[in-house]
């Protein structure tokens, strides 16, 4: 039925929950796991007094994000090599990880998107 299943992680236990279920679900259907994370874009670059103090390249802090979604993701990773499914990973840098979501969608030809509830409760949960 499914083929490949998005996995949207932002590090939070939240989010964290949709791994187990994604993965056996990914296994049942003999389908693969695309794993992405979306780092905030940068913000605050500091310039006290015509000095640089505080300033990180967009270069070092597209680094940084990589490095960290790198981590953020190591537990779908870890999961989906326990389980034998064949499993990628993704990040993106942006304000508005929705947007990502999609487009890692399209790219990876996934046909399903896996995840956590994000702390919704009662009605708002259900209608999500």
């Amino acid at each position: 039925m499914y083929k490949c299943i998005l996995i949207p992680i932002d590090g939070t236990p939240d989010s964290r929950k949709a791994i187990k279920p994604a993965v056996q679900l990914a296994k049942d259907q003999n389908a693969k796991v695309v794993g992405i994370h979306v780092a905030p874009a940068q913000r605050g670059n500091v310039f006290e007094e015509s000095t640089t103090r505080g300033y990180v390249s967009p270069r070092e802090y597209a680094a940084r994000a990589r490095k960290h979604s790198g981590k953020v993701l190591r537990d779908v990773e870890q999961a989906a090599s326990r389980a034998g499914v064949p499993y990628t990973g993704a990040h993106a840098i942006s304000d508005f990880p929705y947007i990502e979501i999609i487009k890692a969608a399209k790219r990876y030809g996934c046909d399903l998107i896996f995840m956590g509830s994000h702390s919704r409760r009662g009605l708002s949960r259900l209608v999500v």
